[in-house]
Parts: structure tokens; sequence; C-alpha cells
């Protein structure tokens, strides 16, 4: 029995010591670890920065824009002699940022759209030119250049369109040719706008605007 009572201290005393060496082994690794990342996170050494550090920027070229006649969507009001009808227009922006159009500058009163004899503006009408529709753009006055406030901003995203529908911005005078009945008219150019371009909210289209006076 006193035999037995010896071994077994022996075999305690071996599994201490095993146990010993193992805590040993992984606190060394531990404290490795910890005295790396110390290391790496900070020391004594302050580095500042050189005078003159910066970075290169380019701002981007401006592009006209373009304002072209389209079928799509249709006019709601149709002109008659001596009334107002809506005129369609899609409108491309190919700058790299939005434009924001707040007027338009209009031909003056004299300059007539010419009449065609379908949407797709390719057949001219007989007898209704743009000599004789007496088709113009509302509110256009006897100089070429007038400018005309549109009732909203239209903004059109970078590099993207906008069809807009412009309320009863045609007119046409009681002296309109009977040949210009059930035509489609492509309005007389534009002579400008009034746009800025930079960062603004995009209006959604297709869109409605007018300009009134």
């Amino acid at each position: 029995m006193s035999s037995r009572m010896r071994a077994r201290p022996q075999k305690l005393h071996k599994r201490t010591r095993f146990w010993s060496r193992r805590s040993i082994v992984v606190s060394a690794a531990i404290g490795a670890l910890l005295a790396g990342g110390g290391a790496y996170a900070a020391t004594s050494w302050v580095v500042g920065l050189g005078s003159g550090s910066n970075a290169l920027s380019q701002s981007a070229s401006v592009t006209n824009l373009t304002i072209s006649a389209v079928a799509t969507p249709s006019p709601s009001n149709l002109l008659f002699p001596g009334g107002t009808g809506d005129a369609v227009a899609t409108i491309t922006n190919p700058n790299p940022f939005p434009v924001t159009i707040t007027a338009v500058q209009l031909p003056a009163n004299t300059s007539y759209a010419a009449g065609f004899t379908s949407a797709a503006l390719g057949t001219p009408q007989s007898g209704c030119s743009s000599t004789t529709s007496d088709v113009a753009w509302n509110f256009a006055t006897g100089t070429s250049g007038s400018s005309h406030t549109l009732s909203s901003a239209l903004t059109v995203a970078a590099n993207g369109t906008l069809s807009v529908t412009l309320t009863n911005d045609a007119t046409m005078t009681a002296a309109a040719p009977v040949a210009c009945e059930g035509t489609f008219f492509s309005m007389p150019s534009l002579t400008g706008v009034t746009a800025t371009g930079g960062a603004a909210t995009v209006t959604t289209g297709p869109a409605t605007d007018s300009w009134t006076s």
C-alpha cells in the first residue's frame, strides 16, 4: 500500500510538468503576437507630410444641348386657326453632368413652322410650308432672340435625354391656309436657351412645361 501511495504523486508530478511546459509555449506565442501587433500599430517614430503634397483633378468640358422634334408623346392640345397647341420635343444632354434649363430664346414671330404629312416629318404638306403656315412659337415677338422663362426648370440627366411637352406654346394665326388642316409641324429652330451645368435633381420624363409670357 505504501508503494502505491508513492507512485501516485510521481504521475501527478509528470502531468504538472507537462501542462507547465504547454502553458509556457502558449504564453510565449501570445506574447510575441501582442508585441508584434504593438510594434505595427504605433512607434515613437512620428512621420509628417512634406510641403506641397497634393493630387490631380480635372473639370469636364461643356458641350451644347440639342432639342429635336419628336412624335411621342403626341400633342394633347391641337392647333387651329386663331388658337394654340402643344409642341413636343426631346432634349439631349451630351455632358457628363446634369444640365438645368430655365428659359428659351425664340425666333421672331414671322418665322413659321414647316408642315408635313406625318409625324415622321419626312414628306412636306403641299401648300403648308414655312412661308405660308402661319404657325409660330407662342409669345414670340417681332425681334429674334426674345427670352421666355419656363414655368418649371427642366434638368436633363448627364449623358441623358428628356422628352417634354410644351403646353400651348405653339400658335396658329387666323389666316392659316386650309392646306394646313391635319398637318404635322416642324417648329422653327429656337435661337438659344438659358441653362447651367452642375449637380441638380433630374426631371422625370416625359415632362410637361411651358412659358406663359
